[in-house]
Formats: C-alpha cells, sequence, structure tokens
C-alpha cells in the first residue's frame, strides 16, 4: 500500500488567503478555486464584485492544472508557439492561472484563478502556492 499526502481544508484555506491578500495589494477582482488532487471542488472564493463567469473560469484552471500536472501556462505558451492541438485536449485551459500544488514532489491538489489577465492570475496563483512552503 502506498501512502500520500493530501490537501487539507485547512491548507486550501492558507493557500487561498495568501493568493487574495497578493490579489487586494493589487486591487484585483478575482475567484480562486482550489481543488483536491482529483480535481474535486474543495474550495472557492470570489470577491463579491467579481464577474460570475471567472467562477468556471478559476475552476476548470485548477482542475487542469491536475489533469495535466503542470501549469497552465505551458498550454496557453503551446497554444500561443502554435500547436493548436492542444486547444482539443479535453479539459485543457490555454489561459495561465491554473497551478498543481505540490507536496514531497506529489501533486496534491491545484489552484485557479480568474478574473484579470492571465499572467496577474499567474501572479496570484503562486502567491498562494508560496504560502504552503
Amino acid at each position: 500500500m502506498i501512502s500520500k499526502p493530501i490537501l487539507t481544508l485547512d491548507d486550501a484555506k492558507k493557500i487561498a488567503t495568501a493568493a487574495e491578500a497578493e490579489a487586494l495589494r493589487n486591487s484585483w477582482r478575482v475567484v480562486i478555486a482550489i481543488v483536491d488532487d482529483g480535481g474535486h471542488l474543495l474550495y472557492l472564493q470570489r470577491n463579491h464584485d467579481t464577474q460570475f463567469g471567472s467562477v468556471e473560469i478559476a475552476i476548470q484552471k485548477a482542475r487542469a492544472a491536475v489533469a495535466f500536472q503542470r501549469p497552465t501556462k505551458v498550454t496557453e505558451d503551446a497554444v500561443l508557439g502554435g500547436r493548436l492541438i492542444h486547444l482539443a485536449l479535453p479539459g485543457a485551459l490555454p489561459a495561465e492561472g491554473g497551478v498543481p500544488i505540490m507536496h514531497e514532489n506529489q501533486i496534491i491538489g491545484g489552484i485557479g484563478v480568474s478574473g484579470v489577465r492571465s499572467f496577474e492570475d499567474g501572479q496570484i496563483a503562486q502567491a498562494g502556492i508560496a504560502a504552503l512552503g
């Protein structure tokens, strides 16, 4: 039997708090979604005045980061580089802002941020990841 670390609700809240602090520091209104290693929503935070269209995008970014085991920026860069096949991959989202959450070299979840420009979403997601240490 293999044992593995899991992402807890407390971990998700810690990540979201750090991500929110980065967003607030820049006056950015965003949605922050945290999923577990199966892509299931564990935590969602939406600023009261953030467009509701960003809710599903944030969740999909987090899920894509887990499903493809890499930041969604990799897919964005591939598409921008002409590799349009990435647009046809089920669950792929070619926009920065989704990042896998790692612990002991294992993916334990993902964070997705949506609401501002994709590189800003990515900046917020990275701030959240950094809080986990």
